[in-house]
């Protein structure tokens, strides 16, 4: 058997919408809903905190990735910066994290279609996506890359046309959302306290996992040193746009008390201001956003467990392929990340109307294990670096890193004290141990 060789098919084109992918997908078009709820207007306050701590997060990651392009990213980072363990546990923390974040989109890819095509059983809509974007994923890491470009510009155009629309209705149809006046007040902008603003942040902290995947996806791209800080650097720019400006409009067009939690917020605030064909066009736009997500969250989740394999991390032979090497693609690692996500139909047969909220709790624990090692490792970057030879820094090191930790620490200590997700946090340690014990006992037989 021959070890497949990645190549370098990615162009900045599909690096940027790469990027995209992994940002707007359900957090944005079904997650939010419950946010808003959480904390009211401030929840473009919790969007800005969040997405000040994932710009130091990618950041941190780029300043890596630049200086050693690779499709292991944190992983291999972490095994060569911190040592073997680190590596194993970062490398299968991301797996696991990729892995659980495809079975949240594609719950939620299943629940978005209900407006579409209502009466289909979720399990059954979501065995066939998921045999669908296999097979994209098996054709070519260029396939893969236009199907990527195409449907995120497709989410990019709609978001901003909503915008423009919602831009008009706010400021020349007065009156349709009779609370904006009383936004202004500290008890209104804030109304769940402290406590409702950090909880909304756990939701936003999952909205922003799999910003990464650009750091994954360098390891294909043709000219990562230049390309991927075009990429992180847009970040910043694309939680303005797509997170900041469509909460705002959300919040001005409509009452956020009485906006339902079990649809997207975009759908259900056109049809109760009463434009039902924008409510279904953004409803497809929700669709082809999650499915952009998930295809992104597959083509990352199959890299990482090839990296693993290469480290002897996982079976070797997950590098090597009978068949499939001619498209340059780890055709066993797409399908084993595949046969996993089976997961989420199951889960959808048994249990159809929680599904989304148990994948997303344990999505949260796994999106910040990842997070916390991508900071420590580039801790330990630093200390192995001569800074002036690196071409694209993290500013303000290590004070960026350790007000990112504080945050992240405040969301894991609020996930404690939350029914839904207290019991993912708890089990995090278990995780930690498991992980630790099969590295061990991997280690003795090697």
């Amino acid at each position: 058997m021959s070890e497949v060789k990645l190549r370098h098919k990615l162009k900045n084109r599909h690096l940027q919408m790469i990027a995209l992918g992994g940002v707007i997908g359900s957090g944005l078009f079904f997650g939010s809903a419950k946010s808003i709820h959480l904390t009211g207007p401030s929840i473009i306050l919790a969007y800005l905190l969040g997405g000040l701590v994932i710009y130091i997060i990618m950041r941190a990651l780029g300043e890596m990735t630049v200086d050693k392009p690779s499709s292991g990213s944190f992983s291999e980072y972490a095994h060569n910066y911190v040592g073997p363990y680190a590596g194993f546990i970062s490398g299968w923390s991301a797996w696991f994290e990729y892995t659980i974040v495809c079975m949240v989109e594609l719950t939620a890819v299943t629940v978005f279609f209900d407006m579409l095509i209502p009466g289909v059983p979720h399990w059954l809509l979501g065995l066939g996506i998921l045999v669908f974007f296999t097979l994209i994923n098996l054709l070519s890491v260029r396939v893969f890359g236009e199907f990527e470009f195409w449907f995120a510009g497709i989410k990019i155009a709609a978001i901003i046309l909503m915008l423009i629309f919602s831009a008009y209705l706010i400021f020349f149809k007065h009156g349709i959302n009779p609370d904006v006046a009383q936004y202004s007040n500290p008890n209104l902008f804030f109304a769940g306290g402290f406590s409702g603003f950090l909880t909304s942040l756990v939701v936003v902290i999952f909205s922003f996992g799999g910003t990464e995947f650009v750091s994954i996806a360098s390891g294909e791209s043709e000219n990562p040193k230049k390309n991927v800080p075009k990429a992180i650097n847009g970040v910043l720019i694309r939680i303005i746009l797509f997170y900041i400006l469509t909460m705002t409009a959300i919040i001005l067009l409509y009452p956020y008390q009485k906006l339902a939690t079990n649809i997207s917020p975009f759908v259900d605030v056109f049809n109760k201001v009463g434009f039902h064909y924008a409510a279904l066009a953004m409803d497809v736009v929700a669709i082809t956003a999650a499915l952009s997500a998930f295809n992104s969250c597959m083509y990352s989740a199959s890299r990482m467990l090839f990296n693993l394999s290469h480290h002897g991390y996982a079976p070797k032979s997950l590098a090597q392929n009978r068949v499939g090497s001619t498209q340059h693609v780890p055709v066993k690692t797409i399908l084993c990340t595949s046969a996993s996500v089976v997961i989420a139909v199951l889960i959808n047969y048994l249990f159809p109307e929680k599904a989304f909220m148990y994948l997303l709790t344990v999505a949260t624990s796994a999106i910040l294990i990842v997070w916390f090692m991508i900071l420590i490792t580039q801790m330990y970057f630093r200390k192995q670096k001569d800074v002036s030879s690196l071409a694209y820094r993290l500013k303000l090191f290590p004070y960026s890193n350790i007000f990112a930790i504080i945050i992240l620490l405040l969301v894991m200590g609020k996930m404690t004290h939350m029914h839904d997700m207290k019991l993912s946090v708890y089990v995090t340690p278990l995780w930690i141990v498991i992980l630790s014990i099969i590295y061990v006992l991997n280690k003795k037989k090697s």
